[in-house]
């Protein structure tokens, strides 16, 4: 099952939906006009209730392996460890230990609801559960407000938000960017604050959830930042030869061939490292999205071209291994050194590159 998705045997239906576009191989339920929290739970297979339950295992002593007297009775309970059960399906999610905290899938959806103030704010664009039996589960809600580049190059405001009842990782709830005109992902932290929030799943997990404010305001302060940094590098002129340098070194996988690259020995560098290289230039020079007044020759262009390649250009797997990618992985690296690169370069020419 590549795809991951929770197929639910009760209700026949893949745990997933998607408002207008098809996602995820095409499964779960695609619907024409943005839900509201209680809707999109619904639709998504969310509306499902965890429990915490105690643990036991089999007195053997008495065995004699012989099936027709043996009676096999879960009878001494593991000390300080609970299964975490979904209790629709009575289905084992994980294995917890005495100070994990349940978040119920309502109590997620009603933290998006809190993050501008009511149904009317957000827009639930993608919810679903991954794994067997939908331990893990994510949404993705847009916000009303947009970052303007130059005078029609627009970013759209998400929140996506993660977390698993196995007992693995915390809630991480993140904003992300998103450019309208090809749906790149424009993943960026800036200065000394992160575009995330992490929350354990201990006693104050719900507690925590209920300061939704506390994202809005990390969101308010990222969009504004970007704005004034978008549009500034929008502004700024770069040749190819300097897109180049700047694409070489964000795609960089090891300190290996950033020597390779310092030290001029291009004949060092592997043929699946240039042929990366050579994919995002292309995009950079040939894409339509990369014509636009604000992208073409500029440094808000080379930007755009790292995320791009990504979103648009690399082969993946699955949507998961794209989605894992862009999300968290490689692909958020790559694009935050490019980010990095790009905000030296505005400062410095391209000095910062060597």
């Amino acid at each position: 099952m590549a795809h991951n998705i929770n197929y639910n045997e009760q209700t026949q239906k893949h745990s997933f939906f998607s408002v207008k576009e098809k996602a995820w191989h095409g499964l779960g339920q695609i619907i024409s006009d943005y839900p509201t929290s209680a809707e999109a739970i619904k639709h998504a297979g969310l509306n499902y209730t965890v429990e915490k339950r105690p643990l036991f295992t089999y007195d053997t002593e008495n065995f004699t392996g012989d099936p027709a007297t043996d009676i096999i009775i879960p009878e001494i309970e593991v000390p300080n460890y609970f299964a975490t059960i979904r209790t629709d399906t009575e289905q084992v999610l994980g294995v917890v230990g005495n100070d994990y905290e349940v978040v119920q899938n309502v109590n997620v959806f009603e933290f998006f609801d809190n993050i501008v103030g009511g149904k009317d704010g957000i827009l639930y664009e993608t919810a679903g559960a991954l794994g067997n039996a939908g331990e893990r589960i994510f949404i993705t809600a847009k916000l009303p407000d947009y970052i303007k580049v130059g005078r029609n190059d627009l970013i759209e405001q998400y929140i996506f938000l993660t977390t698993s009842h196995d007992g693995f990782g915390s809630i991480t709830a993140a904003f992300t960017p998103i450019r309208v005109v090809c749906q790149n992902t424009l993943n960026a932290a800036m200065r000394n604050h992160s575009n995330s929030i992490k929350i354990r799943h201990t006693a104050s997990a719900n507690d925590r959830l209920k300061q939704a404010h506390t994202l809005l305001g990390i969101t308010n302060q990222l969009a504004g930042e970007l704005e004034q940094v978008f549009n500034k590098w929008s502004r700024v002129r770069i040749t190819d030869n300097e897109v180049k340098k700047l694409v070489q070194v964000a795609m960089a996988p090891n300190k290996e061939v950033l020597q390779s690259l310092q030290n001029g020995r291009q004949d060092e560098l592997s043929t699946t490292y240039n042929n990366m290289v050579s994919s995002v230039m292309d995009f950079a020079l040939t894409h339509p999205t990369q014509q636009e007044a604000t992208t073409k020759g500029t440094l808000y262009g080379a930007y755009n071209a790292v995320t791009g390649y990504f979103q648009n250009v690399r082969n993946y797997r699955d949507d998961e291994s794209k989605f894992r990618s862009i999300m968290y992985g490689t692909g958020l690296q790559r694009s935050q050194t490019a980010f990095d690169l790009c905000n030296q370069f505005a400062k410095h020419g391209i000095k910062a590159l060597n």
